[in-house]
């Protein structure tokens, strides 16, 4: 049926009562399973888990064919390129997108991100965690607590030392080289919880995946290059991978509204008006993993990653039915975006959503 016979709203967004407001969310899940995009897509996801894995193979041994050559800086820039995909695949993973089972899903999480990918899998699903369930929310979603980026005013007027005012009031222009960096925050992030004293499910699991894993790789690297070019080599595929998974990420929220700790918004709208998606079609999507559609991955987190191009009009229609802004442009834009947003709050000129919609919202 077309979505406007199935979802249209029974009364117009701004006069429907509050416990309305509640049950949004209801009527679209109900017609996404109607139309079948809940199911899972085996097929999809064995080619992956079959093909990354063995990409993997035929680069690693092209690496050994081509020897001790500066050539293997190349070599690096694709093997950083393949791991961020394969990093995408632990994602969906994580999120129970691939099986039924979530003792297969989490396995795989494991075996993926741990082993192929380097990362923790305990720490980064834990932080990816508290990200869905709150997004862009101040004290709960830990990607925008306090760090090296500012990102609330109020943040930005705390900072104190001359030289970190200087920095943050000129941070937008200093995110992308920073993102440079992040490969081996986010290597070094996952191995410190795991040295940690904190609780962490499967801890020798996720060590000994990391230590097979970093053990082989630089005892292949050692035994083919000299040690100038392994550290060039090495460096290369941090800083490429780094970027990369930040290119994939920094155009989901930032820039998007970011709501006051006391503020309760109901699950649609929170997922939805916190969220941007990225246009451009296939090869976008293929880009950044299926993460162009951030607004259908947080109201559908399960769902399996080919099913998000064709849900995105229903939930863009079903959203305009309700009044509900539905934020969608080019990478580029998203990319200038990010910069201004960065910018401005560096200033101390942006602070948490104070829409007085946002009264409407509170549940």
């Amino acid at each position: 049926m077309p979505v406007s016979q199935t979802l249209a709203p029974a009364q117009p967004a701004a006069q429907r009562p509050r416990e309305r407001q509640l049950s949004d969310f209801k009527a679209l899940s109900a017609a996404v399973k109607e139309a079948g995009l809940m199911r899972r897509r085996y097929g999809y996801y064995w080619s992956k888990l079959i093909g990354l894995p063995l990409a993997g193979l035929v680069l690693a041994g092209m690496f050994v064919l081509v020897g001790d050559s500066w050539w293997q800086v190349g070599t690096a820039v694709v093997l950083a390129l393949l791991l961020t995909q394969i990093a995408f695949l632990g994602h969906d993973a994580a999120h129970h997108q691939v099986f039924a089972s979530g003792r297969w899903n989490e396995w795989v999480s494991l075996v993926v991100i741990n082993l192929f990918a380097g990362m923790g899998y305990g720490w980064w699903n834990r932080k990816h965690s508290k990200h869905h369930n709150a997004p862009n929310k101040v004290g709960a979603d830990p990607d925008i607590a306090p760090g090296v980026l500012a990102f609330t005013g109020q943040d930005a007027r705390a900072r104190t030392n001359p030289l970190s005012r200087w920095a943050v009031g000129k941070q937008g222009w200093f995110f992308y080289p920073l993102l440079l960096l992040e490969g081996a925050n986010l290597h070094f992030q996952g191995v410190r919880r795991l040295f940690s004293r904190e609780r962490v499910e499967r801890r020798w699991v996720e060590l000994s995946f990391l230590a097979v894993r970093f053990g082989a790789s630089a005892t292949l690297v050692l035994l083919v290059l000299s040690p100038d070019k392994a550290a060039v080599f090495v460096a290369v595929q941090l800083v490429v991978f780094g970027l990369y998974m930040g290119l994939s990420f920094a155009p989901n929220h930032i820039g998007m509204p970011v709501v006051a700790p006391n503020v309760k918004i109901d699950f649609l709208r929170r997922q939805v008006l916190m969220s941007r998606n990225v246009t451009g079609g296939r090869w976008v999507e293929t880009f950044m993993g299926g993460l162009n559609y951030q607004i259908e991955h947080h109201l559908f987190p399960s769902m399996a990653r080919p099913h998000l191009r064709r849900v995105a009009p229903m939930v863009r229609a079903y959203c305009e039915q309700l009044g509900v802004r539905y934020t969608e442009m080019s990478l580029g834009g998203a990319y200038a975006a990010v910069t201004r947003h960065i910018n401005r709050v560096g200033r101390g000129g942006l602070d948490v959503w104070a829409c007085p919609l946002a009264k409407r919202y509170r549940v």
